[in-house]
């Protein structure tokens, strides 16, 4: 079984993948910034090499996957928090 992302956020070719990981203790989020780029055959590829012009996309990106992160986690605390009353 294959585990799919929580939530995918991009920007041009730079995106942010966020990863939900289910623990006993609640779930914890982790994240991965990728740049997508075309190779010589035109098959597009991901790397996480980023270039100078990537820096602030990727700034940004982290800015939007941490938001989206403590959202989550909000959620995630409501809905334990529920579950107990």
């Amino acid at each position: 079984m294959t585990n799919s992302p929580a939530h995918k956020i991009r920007i041009g070719n730079v995106s942010a993948i966020i990863w939900r990981n289910p623990s006993e203790k609640g779930a914890w989020y982790s994240l991965q910034i990728t740049r997508s780029y075309k190779n010589g055959d035109d098959e597009w590829r991901n790397t996480d090499a980023l270039g100078y012009d990537d820096a602030l996309t990727a700034a940004k990106l982290l800015d939007l996957a941490h938001t989206w992160i403590t959202h989550q986690l909000e959620a995630d605390r409501k809905g334990r928090k529920e579950a107990v009353a």
